[in-house]
């Protein structure tokens, strides 16, 4: 009962950040140019994924950046790389968000990439020219996707309130190991994933889902939404 009043709060906050932004926006609709915080926490929703309510859109994926010491990554550094470039292309081994969306649309599409798809940090030109048309599918895919970002200027670290704010977001949205709330559609895309972790939780998420929530988290995330604009 209380993770459903803390994600009902969770949800709360997001939807008065939609009202106080303008919306939602998609990364196909994204520049540079748009007026990006320098760092933040980020939440991507589906179309097609609703709460149990069937009217509230659920977050599928929580992300951030610049989490190590030495980081200078930027908000929009992160979302151009989920992005892709603008010929719709893109590389999924920058972004492991590209890359599970990639494996899931391989497995339903059954794309002839078993053998590069996600291997190693780096692939050859006639690799990346094979991996091409899901490169592009999978920038359609993501670019559709409405997210909302909170503004959190903090400074790069482990401890940052952004990675903290990332790990209790996702504890608490995740079903994995736990009674199923707001859980996914038949027709999520999702559920075509390798990964149990995905699968389960109902997030594009494989880190902190099976992890516990410190519900005062829920204070800070409010607080730092109030500031976004």
């Amino acid at each position: 009962m209380c993770r459903i009043v803390d994600l009902n709060c969770l949800y709360e906050v997001l939807d008065g950040l939609q009202q106080r932004v303008g919306g939602c926006r998609r990364l196909q609709d994204c520049t540079g140019r748009n007026a990006w915080p320098e760092r933040g926490v980020y939440f991507f929703f589906e179309n097609g994924e609703f709460r149990e309510d069937q009217k509230t859109l659920r977050v599928v994926r929580v992300g951030t950046h610049a989490i190590t010491d030495s980081s200078r990554t930027t908000l929009w550094n992160r979302l151009r790389t989920h992005k892709g470039n603008s010929g719709l292309g893109g590389n999924h081994r920058g972004s492991i968000f590209r890359k599970r969306i990639g494996q899931a649309l391989w497995k339903t599409q059954n794309h002839g990439l078993t053998s590069t798809w996600g291997i190693g940090s780096s692939a050859a030109k006639p690799v990346r020219l094979v991996e091409g048309p899901l490169e592009r599918e999978v920038s359609t895919y993501i670019g559709q996707m409405p997210f909302l970002w909170i503004s959190v200027p903090d400074a790069p670290s482990p401890k940052s309130d952004r990675a903290r704010m990332e790990l209790n977001c996702i504890a608490l949205l995740s079903n994995f190991g736990k009674p199923s709330i707001d859980p996914p559609s038949p027709n999520w895309l999702g559920l075509q994933s390798g990964e149990r972790t995905i699968r389960e939780s109902g997030l594009w998420n494989t880190d902190s889902v099976e992890k516990s929530y410190d519900a005062e988290f829920l204070g800070i995330l409010r607080a730092y939404a109030r500031g976004t604009h």
